[in-house]
């Protein structure tokens, strides 16, 4: 099996013995290593009023990322289209990329990342983008690449034409992605010429079929001539399996909790998630997760990699290192997670 290309998607955790500025603070640590270990790139996410997640601004966490490292690129895993105005999106990355040519990907998604109450708030509360944001998806993917071109996009009025630009003389764009978990994505990506996430870390079933109908339904675009398939996937990484699977168990708790409808908390530290076990219900769920998650000693871990690029068929595939801190670990830093990447990039060389 041939060794795929290796990417990090943080979702920058907050852990009970964190504060925001920890959890910031352990990103830019754990950024600077995937730089160093030679990580093609590096995406924030966008979740909004989660209690173990800090990751709301992709554009911001991107800034940071970037300016805390060298070589890696940096993009968004991905920004939730339909909780901004297209303009907004395409000017904030337009900037980037301007800052940092060559380094950034913009990664887009059509889910709101959080929970009904919230969306409203995002999208309606303050007089914000349109009802049928989530409807104009296509259209707005357009519109976002439109603008963020060097010729921008031309609006016919009655009094001529006007012309929208993300920023006044662009030498570059950003290499934009489009993110899914079903079908919807892959067809649109497909109609669009443009690369292709299967978010596989979170849904785990249809990801055949979803890479299968992008690459069948590719439409070649000059930018992409040819279908580009990225796969994301939980991993822990450590000297053990034991070790490894005990890592792995705060995140467990916290996905189990979202995915039954408990009240959501900071991401416990692995010793506060062993006294709290998980009900009988609930341990099957758990046990699931786990086997769609790369979990094990590095030669383990890189088997599992392997295969799980080998089987889907993908260019890529982006970890998103879940590995949880023990008492008394430094508060702005995530030594596990850190060593997730390590010990995975050295085995896979």
């Amino acid at each position: 099996m041939t060794t795929p290309a290796l990417s990090v998607l943080d979702l920058a955790p907050v852990r009970s013995d964190q504060t925001t500025a920890d959890a910031l603070a352990a990103t830019r640590a754990l950024a600077r290593v995937a730089d160093e270990q030679g990580y093609r790139r590096y995406w924030l996410a966008e979740h909004h009023n989660m209690p173990a997640v800090a990751a709301t601004n992709p554009p911001v966490l991107a800034a940071m990322v970037a300016a805390a490292t060298e070589r890696i690129r940096v993009g968004s895993g991905g920004v939730m289209l339909p909780n901004h105005a297209p303009l907004v999106v395409a000017e904030q990355f337009a900037l980037l990329e301007a800052a940092f040519p060559g380094r950034v990907d913009l990664g887009l998604g059509r889910a709101p990342g959080t929970d009904p109450v919230t969306a409203w708030a995002l999208r309606s509360g303050g007089g914000g983008v349109e009802a049928d944001a989530a409807e104009r998806f296509p259209d707005h993917v357009d519109a976002v690449l439109a603008m963020m071109s060097p010729e921008g996009v031309g609006l016919r009025l009655a009094t001529g034409e006007h012309v929208l630009k993300a920023t006044p003389r662009a030498a570059s764009v950003p290499t934009v992605w489009l993110l899914g978990s079903s079908d919807f994505s892959a067809r649109l990506a497909a109609s669009r010429g443009l690369p292709y996430v299967f978010a596989h870390h979170f849904s785990g079933r249809g990801t055949a079929e979803a890479l299968a109908l992008y690459r069948s339904q590719y439409q070649p675009s000059e930018a992409h001539p040819e279908p580009r398939t990225l796969l994301t996937v939980n991993a822990v990484v450590a000297p053990t399996t034991h070790h490894a699977r005990r890592l792995a168990l705060p995140n467990v708790r916290s996905m189990v909790a979202l995915r039954t409808g408990q009240p959501l908390a900071a991401q416990l530290l692995v010793e506060e998630a062993e006294a709290v076990p998980v009900p009988t219900a609930h341990e099957e769920l758990g046990s699931e997760m786990l086997r769609r998650w790369v979990v094990g000693t590095p030669e383990e871990a890189a088997g599992q990699v392997r295969e799980l690029a080998a089987t889907f068929d993908v260019d890529e595939v982006m970890v998103h290192p879940v590995a949880g801190a023990t008492t008394g670990t430094p508060a702005d830093r995530a030594p596990a997670r850190e060593e997730t990447l390590r010990l995975l990039a050295t085995a896979l060389a």
